[in-house]
């Protein structure tokens, strides 16, 4: 992905200060819960896709900027480098894999069994397409090792043309085929209108 050459990408002047986020941070917050609402998948009990966009990235830094306290130009731009790479451009879809996992036990039990969980989702079109889940590369390798796997994770699906309007078409599915977690979900109206935004231009 080339971030010069994209209209979607955040940049500095996106970023409100502190004190202004403050004044639009309870109509923002609400939009983009709205707009996550609709964006986020639930597979099983443990596993939940949330595609991401402009505005849900906006909100991860404009949170993180005032928890941490971050003003100047240069610690915004560290998150921005961040979290620009799940932005989609045109062709693309971008998410975050969540492993729901709230206790010790279930860390100890399902991070070793799902191992590779990152490059176990693929996108169902109504033609038979089969589109799988690339990791995003700046994350890679951060989060997963031979004998265990992090709880979050970055993936990204890459569409042609002809797959973005066999998407449109619908239905569509996502399936999970990691063998120690089979799932699929059929993706509803709504979710399939609001990822189209993210495909096309």
């Amino acid at each position: 992905m080339s971030p010069q050459t994209s209209t979607r990408k955040l940049t500095l002047s996106d970023i409100a200060d502190v004190r202004a986020y403050e004044r639009e941070r309870p109509e923002f917050r609400a939009h983009v819960m709205e707009i996550k609402r609709r964006r986020r998948l639930a597979f099983g009990t443990i596993v939940t896709l949330m595609f991401e966009n402009r505005d849900t990235m906006r909100l991860q830094i404009q949170e993180m900027a005032r928890v941490e306290k971050l003003t100047t130009d240069e610690e915004i731009q560290v998150e921005l480098d961040t979290y620009n790479p799940m932005i989609p451009e045109p062709g693309q879809l971008c998410a975050t894999v969540f492993l729901e996992l709230t206790s010790d036990d279930q860390m100890r039990e399902w991070l070793p069994k799902l191992v590779g969980i990152e490059r176990s989702f693929v996108i169902v079109l109504a033609n038979g397409d089969r589109i799988a889940s690339i990791t995003e590369e700046a994350h890679a390798g951060q989060l997963t090792r031979d004998e265990t796997t992090a709880a979050v994770h970055y993936i990204r699906f890459e569409f042609t043309p002809e797959q973005v309007e066999a998407f449109a078409s619908g239905p569509v599915s996502i399936e999970i085929t990691h063998p120690d977690y089979l799932e699929a979900v059929e993706l509803g109206e709504s979710t399939v209108a609001e990822l189209l935004g993210d495909l096309r231009p």
